[in-house]
């Protein structure tokens, strides 16, 4: 309901550009020169301490001569400068400042002194040290790059300046349009979560292009990607692939969990498409760019040459797409149009001599078999019909297929130069991305697929959940004692008892201090026996002589320690010897998995999962998630590795119980949702055979401090609002946070509720709640939204809900509740409305919202009793917007 706070740079009423210039060859005079040769409408104003006279741009010398109408400025004046003009533009009432002056550093002052003058009066940045920015629909090119841009559907956010000018280059010579294209610089102040809810708020924005070099503030980053990627494809290239992290971990984990593979991680379960090369976001790009329908995966090929659909279909593999199955019928409809040599299958060569109506008789053909998703139509030069004839029957079939409402993607690949220019213009002007070799089509339709992937991951999670709850108390107990002895690196036994804390099953161990203990420890465990050595100075056992395996006796497990002792003298002679560890060796069989979880110093805490034993590294079979996760999740990152096939059985050899690898993986994520503490953690090996799972050893690396804040930057539910709560008419209820496995029964209470319940609740005539209104509600980031569940005490029936909806602006929030039919007016709605409103106030909510019919008496009663006020909606006078100022709580 709210306008974003960054909305002026796409829709500005009137433009400053503070440094502005007539210098030929100067930013600031590019930026004035392109800003009167866009065309852009509102009026467009200069500041320069020279006086300067412009054709159609208002000069002055003084910025507290500025009229106050003006919402965008453009800063192109010297570094030091900046401090002072943003605050004469926050004076002036300027909403946004574009700072494309480069220079403000932390070492200087000049960025603190920036952005401390930005505060003062609520003014935005974007930048410093960009390069501009073009918002093709308002005609509007504030920046200095060289040409402009088309007006059209797709946003590019880019941390790289340099890039800005390659994409626009590419995309003009392929006729691509863009709704917006912004230089982030520096994101002192506005950053990339700030510009991808722009864009995701924009109607004329269907597709989000992403430039990344760095990603600040991950935790907000992730909330506005995800929340971006359930309403239109977001693409990104993240720079710095070969970048090494983890150098100093002390865990297998760390080492092998790069800052690459953990940002692709993270763009994953954000719904981000990740691309790996500028042809690929180019080859997104153009796909993205020219269609807003979404595609299955059954891709009809049409070409006049056999040897190109070979090719294409050889890529098809490797993008999760397939060919389709043609129905007889349209088989026997392209029989009557089709030379006797045609193949009579997909992909439909309609060979060498064919014109521009055999190709149009194909087309309409395919595109109207129900078991056809999408059509990519080649051409191969020859000297029977012309590119761009071939090119303008494909558009014509297509403009009219779409005037029928068939939607279906049409991409299309001529191959060869011959009058490009001219099949381009056709192509562009029907909205069908163009390729020019198989392997890019081929891409270029997998992004479209990878997009719709990524959003149905969103919004079809599995509704399966796992429970685990620890034991606190004795993790707490073992981390109070090591930090009092001075380590944060617990010793195997502790590590290990942990992990059984939170049900992970551990092999029995012992710590014996000297060897006197380990003959002692023996005799409780039973033989054959594993000795290793515990010391907070050495990572890796095995590697200084630290393990020995398969002891028959108890003299055979001391000598051992003996041995060790020695050997450990000779080759760490600086490292601390702090005793034994002492178990029973498992039972041979399985599969040895590491399991574990590093914290990534940009995403936080990280899982990962994959072939483990001494050779880890060299391996390299690895799938990371970001945790909270559930079971499902777990089970999709088991199945990203290699070693999954063997654990799912082959030949004679039974499966393993993946189910117990996902649980141990699930128990990790609810221990470093609970303990922040924990900073790295391998249990490897992990023994993974049909009869369960065993941790054959551990460590662990806790925080220094107690109680350390939180680092995931996924939010997990917030357990702790559970609540018993009851009404002033004495009806008792249970409420808690809304999980996704919720689904099935927030479907039934809808359908409990009359239809005229359902039109004032959503403000539309629906007689089912369907599955993306109720993934809304159940499927949620708890950093944006929040959806309790009114619950009848001792059941899982739903009795009433209400849902807390922040956007881009977390002072702000949407409300809406909803009150079993039969229920009314006992105080449901009034108690749980209450409750959704301190949890607002606690996470920083300043101003509650809501839309209402005005019809809806009951609702628009409760909200005036609970101080909300009401105006009619000036969009639609049927409606009411009711609002409310929370005051902070103590």
């Amino acid at each position: 309901m709210s306008q974003h706070a960054l909305s002026a740079l796409l829709s500005p009423s009137a433009v400053v550009v503070v440094g502005g210039s007539d210098r030929p060859g100067s930013v600031g005079a590019v930026v004035v020169s392109n800003l009167i040769n866009g065309g852009f409408a509102g009026a467009i104003h200069v500041v320069n301490p020279r006086p300067l006279a412009l054709d159609g741009v208002k000069c002055w010398t003084d910025l507290a001569d500025l009229p106050t109408d003006i919402d965008l400025a453009v800063v192109a004046s010297p570094a030091r400068t900046v401090p002072d003009v943003i605050a004469g533009l926050g004076e002036r009432g300027v909403r946004i400042a574009m700072v494309i002056t480069a220079g403000l550093t932390e070492e200087n002052g000049l960025r603190p002194a920036m952005l401390a003058a930005a505060k003062a009066s609520g003014l935005r940045i974007v930048g410093p040290n960009g390069l501009g920015l073009l918002a093709p629909h308002a005609r509007l090119n504030a920046s200095f790059t060289r040409g402009d841009a088309t007006p059209g559907r797709l946003a590019f956010i880019s941390q790289s300046g340099a890039l800005i000018t390659a994409m626009l280059d590419w995309a003009r010579a392929r006729r691509i349009g863009f709704s917006g294209v912004v230089s982030a610089g520096d994101m002192a102040d506005a950053d990339l979560a700030d510009l991808i809810d722009l864009f995701n708020a924009d109607p004329h924005t269907d597709a989000i292009l992403l430039y990344i070099e760095g990603v600040t503030h991950a935790a907000k980053f992730m909330s506005a990607a995800r929340a971006a990627a359930r309403n239109k494809p977001v693409i990104a290239i993240k720079a710095g692939r070969t970048a090494a992290a983890g150098m100093a971990a002390r865990s297998h984990t760390g080492a092998l969990a790069g800052a690459y593979d953990v940002h692709a991680c993270a763009f994953a379960r954000a719904g981000i498409v990740m691309v790996e090369t500028l042809e690929d976001l180019f080859d997104a790009a153009a796909v993205l760019g020219s269609t807003r329908a979404r595609a299955g995966d059954r891709l009809a090929i049409v070409t006049n040459g056999g040897g190109a659909g070979v090719l294409t279909v050889d890529a098809l593999d490797g993008v999760g797409a397939r060919l389709a199955a043609l129905a007889p019928e349209t088989i026997a409809s392209l029989e009557a149009h089709m030379p006797a040599g045609w193949s009579h299958a997909d992909p439909i060569d309609l060979l060498g001599d064919a014109h521009a109506d055999r190709y149009t008789a194909a087309l309409e053909t395919v595109l109207a078999d129900p078991g056809v998703d999408a059509v990519l139509v080649m051409n191969c030069p020859t000297a029977v019909s012309t590119p761009e004839d071939i090119a303008e029957a494909v558009a014509d079939v297509v403009a009219k297929a779409r005037r029928r409402g068939v939607l279906k993607p049409v991409l299309a690949c001529w191959l060869g130069d011959a009058n490009a220019a001219a099949v381009r213009d056709l192509f562009a002007k029907a909205a069908v991305p163009l390729f020019d070799n198989p392997e890019a089509a081929a891409r270029g339709f997998g992004y479209l697929l990878a997009a719709g992937r990524a959003r149905l991951a969103l919004t079809n999670a599995p509704v399966t959940r796992t429970d685990i709850v620890g034991d606190r108390t004795a993790v707490r107990l073992i981390f109070a004692n090591a930090r009092e002895a001075g380590r944060t690196l617990l010793n195997e036994v502790e590590a290990k008892t942990v992990l059984a804390a939170y049900g992970v099953p551990v092999i029995p161990t012992r710590f014996a201090p000297s060897i006197e203990a380990v003959e002692e420890a023996c005799h409780i465990l039973a033989p054959p026996y594993a000795i290793k050595i515990v010391s907070p100075d050495i990572s890796h056992k095995s590697d200084v002589g630290g393990v020995a395996l398969d002891l028959p006796t108890v003299r055979a497990a001391t000598n051992a320690a003996r041995a060790m002792r020695e050997t450990i003298a000779a080759r760490a002679p600086h490292a601390h010897l702090s005793g034994f560890a002492v178990e029973s060796i498992a039972p041979p069989g399985g599969l040895e998995v590491i399991v574990g979880l590093t914290t990534d110093p940009i995403f936080g805490p990280v899982l990962m999962v994959g072939a483990g034993g001494t050779a880890v590294e060299i391996l390299n079979d690895k799938a990371l998630g970001l945790p909270p996760l559930n079971d499902a999740q777990a089970r999709d990152m088991i199945a990203r590795t290699r070693i999954s096939r063997l654990l799912a059985g082959y030949r004679d050899v039974p499966a393993a119980d993946i189910e117990g690898l996902a649980r141990t993986i699930a128990a990790l994520s609810a221990l470093v949702v609970d303990f922040p503490d924990v900073l790295e953690l391998d249990i490897n090996p992990l023994r993974v055979g049909p009869d369960g799972v065993l941790a054959l050893d551990a460590r662990m690396v806790i925080s220094p401090f107690s109680s350390p804040p939180s680092r995931l930057v996924i939010a997990p539910p917030p357990t702790d609002w559970t609540r018993d709560l009851s009404t002033r008419s004495g009806l008792a209820f249970h409420v808690r946070p809304v999980r996704p496995d919720d689904e099935a029964a927030l479907a039934a209470f809808f359908a409990q509720l009359t239809p005229e319940d359902l039109r004032m609740r959503f403000l539309t005539g629906i007689h089912v709640v369907d599955h993306d209104r109720l993934a809304l509600m159940t499927q949620i980031d708890y950093a944006r939204t929040m959806t309790f569940l009114a619950l009848e005490p001792g059941t899982e029936t739903i009795l009433a809900v209400s849902m807390l909806a922040k956007g881009a602006d977390p002072s702000r929030a949407e409300i809406a509740v909803s009150v079993r039919s039969d229920l009314k007016g006992r105080g449901l709605g009034w108690t749980l409305m209450d409750h959704t409103l301190t949890y607002a106030r606690a996470h920083g909510v300043e101003t509650i919202e809501s839309l209402e019919s005005a019809e809806n008496g009951a609702a628009l009663r409760l909200e005036a009793e609970m101080g909300f006020s009401v105006r009619a909606c000036p969009e639609d006078m049927s409606l009411r917007m009711v609002e409310r100022h929370l005051t902070p709580l103590a």
